[in-house]
């Protein structure tokens, strides 16, 4: 044999790197190698960074300072498997992080993670794909992002994923995604209740979960109720609520029926179905309050149909409602608030709850949780509609401090409720009554000055219903009501100005409301407002109606005639024309006018107004002439200097008319005797006065008398007696053809 020749190694080509094993214990090392062309570097350092990554959120800001971000956001479209996997996984562990997401976001990596889920990709890169995916689905720029790239679509068919981590994340994705409404109707069109009910039957509870989350926000859709319930998916829900052990799944479950009680359909498919009996179980017996505030909501969307308020009725849910009004949980006393607001719409429930419930709800009223006190006061307002009794059982239970306490409320649907309660109490004179007794009007005037429309609206209608009444218009004058509510008459919100419109109309049923209304500008406003085809309503016309009705010499200066239902009282004068922009003037400032060059102002007064002196002075001291002349003498005087517009005294009106007119001349004798008391009375002073100025004079200094400023307008005898006679003596005949022919000889 020959001897062996050992082989000679062939020695490496010049132009080939010699291979070289880095052990690197720097991060930075790593990023800067995620630039490398070699895969198996680019997938040893995605590696490295993954597990450097999931050691907590500060390795994730330390990476994301090194631009390992950057690097990776072109990683995860790389054409090598291993790496294109381990990129991604290390896209889905940053994600996690606020900041991180951000960058993405900028550097639009989304079109990439989509692009990851398709069918042909590992197990692995769909499931850290769609984690990522659902980190980012947490903002709402990036869940529209998602929708516009068909990222639902890819999502849903993973929804059948074996991966239980696959489906978990997808489910989610999916979940954050239906919270917008676009979204919600594109998971029910593509077909996704159908794999989210399969995902319910899962063996981790917490895809069961997202699953029902996801469930809830789609069934807030009309037509996602209907895709439920051609699913079948009560089934499912009610199989859940039968296992005591997913109690942590009722919850939702409960959210789900309350949604498709909406609609009559299911309601009827869930009564028949049993499952209204088993929602009011979990109400009475559940000791979770979550469970207890979605039942208590399926109640409330149940009964909105007839005969679910009659079968909870029988049911006696009234009971285990007012029970739950006790609950420590501010969400169980809303939804339990919400369904009796509901039930109420059954007269029968309706007074069951006025024997025992009212005063649960009254002590709702003080709460600090502004959510509890609106739903509070929102059953009360449905409690006492067409229901007096319940309005008196609101008295009785000393709830009107409450109430009134709540105008004043900062929240606008607290006040909004609390006024349609008093609106509805103030229908009864004896609750009307009490609720002023409580200076109704006066937190009235301070409401009315809320900026917003809501209240103004309500306040302006309760101001209405209680001035009806004479002392509350008096109240609400004086505490500057009428100020504030001709402002309202401007407003540019139409139904405020049509409720003030509306309020004005039923102030004004009295003279000095309706000429405190024309002194603040009212008339003019509504006279503007009737003007223009935008702002004119039949609330406008009748506040203008009624203002003119109240104040007949207004109306007649304005139209210049009354209609037949117009009554002219005492106190009714004309005064001619006005200038346009001028307000007419009372007669009170008439009387203080000097003598001018303007027609006579006719005034119709047959009042002898009783004046009311002070106490005489001592028998030993005089009064100055000037002093002793009654206010009733100084008007009659001013009168008379004012041209003769008015007839002023029977006395005086025997100099001043001529011989020819004498009314005892043109009159019966039945006259002088009906107006012989009042000759005499005035005949008595002016002896009395001409005694006092006969009387010798003292050396004591008088007394200072205070003068009366209280204005008389002049009596008109004349007028008086033909009143009288007419009373007397036309009245009583039989037939009115007799009355027109004696009232025209007269």
């Amino acid at each position: 044999m020959g001897k062996k020749v050992k082989k000679e190694l062939e020695p490496p080509p010049k132009d080939v790197f010699d291979p070289l094993a880095i052990e690197s214990k720097k991060a930075e090392t790593a990023v800067l190698m995620l630039q490398s062309p070699e895969e198996e570097i680019l997938a040893k350092s995605c590696d490295a960074i993954y597990k450097f990554a999931r050691k907590g959120d500060e390795n994730k800001i330390t990476l994301l300072g090194l631009g390992a971000v950057e690097s990776l956001s072109r990683l995860i479209s790389h054409e090598d498997k291993i790496v294109r996997r381990n990129a991604t996984m290390v896209c889905g562990i940053m994600a996690a992080h606020g900041d991180v997401r951000r960058l993405m976001q900028k550097l639009d990596m989304m079109p990439s993670l989509i692009v990851l889920l398709a069918p042909e990709e590992e197990v692995v890169v769909h499931e850290f794909a769609s984690l990522c995916l659902a980190y980012m689905a947490n903002e709402y720029t990036n869940k529209a992002r998602i929708f516009e790239l068909n990222g639902l679509e890819p999502l849903i068919r993973l929804l059948s994923s074996p991966d239980p981590d696959v489906q978990k994340n997808c489910v989610e994705c999916v979940y954050l995604l239906a919270q917008d409404f676009q979204s919600r109707r594109a998971v029910c069109e593509q077909n996704a209740i159908p794999p989210m009910l399969e995902l319910l039957k899962s063996d981790y509870p917490v895809i069961q979960l997202l699953s029902l989350k996801a469930l809830g926000s789609i069934s807030s859709e009309a037509e996602c109720r209907l895709a439920l319930k051609e699913n079948q998916a009560l089934d499912h829900l009610l199989k859940i609520l039968e296992v005591k052990e997913l109690n942590d799944l009722h919850v939702e479950a409960l959210l789900i029926i309350a949604n498709c009680l909406e609609d009559v359909e299911t309601i009827q498919l869930l009564q028949q179905s049993g499952g209204l009996k088993k929602i009011l179980t979990f109400a009475e017996t559940s000791p979770l309050p979550d469970v207890q505030r979605n039942a208590a909501r399926a109640i409330a969307k149940s009964a909105n149909n007839a005969e679910n308020r009659k079968f909870f009725h029988e049911q006696e849910v009234e009971k285990t409602l007012v029970e739950l009004l006790g609950s420590d949980n501010n969400g169980v006393k809303v939804a339990a608030l919400q369904a009796i607001s509901v039930l109420c719409e059954n007269v029968a429930s309706k007074d069951v709850f006025s024997k025992n419930g009212i005063l649960q709800i009254i002590h709702l009223l003080t709460k600090d949780n502004a959510d509890v006190r609106e739903a509070a006061v929102f059953a009360l307002a449905n409690l006492t509609t067409g229901c007096p009794n319940n309005s008196g059982a609101l008295i009785e239970a000393n709830g009107i401090d409450a109430l009134v306490n709540l105008l004043t409320d900062n929240r606008e649907g607290v006040v909004a409720n609390t006024c349609t309660v008093l609106i509805n109490m103030a229908a009864q004179e004896s609750l009307r009554l009490a609720l002023q007794s409580n200076s109704i009007m006066q937190t009235l005037v301070a409401t009315l000055q809320s900026t917003s429309n809501l209240v103004l609206r309500k306040v302006l209608l309760t101001v209405a219903a209680f001035g009806c009444d004479a002392e509350a218009r008096a109240e609400f004058k004086n505490t500057d009501g009428l100020l504030h509510l001709v402002k309202l008459l401007s407003s540019n919100h139409d139904e405020v100005r049509r409720n003030a419109c509306w309020a004005v109309a039923v102030l004004a049923n009295d003279e000095e409301t309706a000429a405190e209304l024309y002194r603040l500008g009212a008339l003019e406003v509504l006279q503007n407002m009737n003007l223009s085809t935008s702002s004119r309503s039949n609330f406008s016309e009748l506040a203008e109606n009624k203002m003119l009705d109240n104040n007949l010499s207004l109306k007649y200066n304005q139209k210049g005639h009354l209609s037949s239902s117009n009554l002219i009282k005492d106190g009714f004068y004309d005064h001619g024309q006005i200038k346009p922009g001028t307000q007419l003037p009372s007669l009170e400032d008439l009387s203080k006018q000097m003598l001018n060059q303007n027609r006579a102002v006719i005034l119709v007064n047959t009042k002898f107004s009783e004046i009311i002196t002070p106490s005489p002075p001592p028998a030993e001291e005089k009064l100055e002439p000037n002093l002793r002349r009654s206010p009733s003498s100084h008007s009659r005087s001013a009168s008379r200097e004012k041209g003769g517009r008015s007839v002023s005294s029977p006395v005086e009106d025997k100099h001043d008319l001529p011989s020819g007119r004498s009314p005892s001349q043109s009159r019966s004798g039945l006259k002088e005797k009906s107006s012989s008391k009042v000759k005499s009375k005035v005949k008595k002073e002016e002896e009395k006065m001409k005694e006092d100025d006969e009387a010798p004079p003292v050396t004591t200094q008088p007394e200072p008398v205070p003068q009366i400023t209280q204005f008389f307008p002049p009596f008109d005898q004349e007028l008086a007696d033909y009143i009288s006679e007419v009373t007397r003596t036309i009245l009583p005949l039989p037939h009115p053809k007799e009355q027109v022919v004696a009232l025209a000889q007269l």
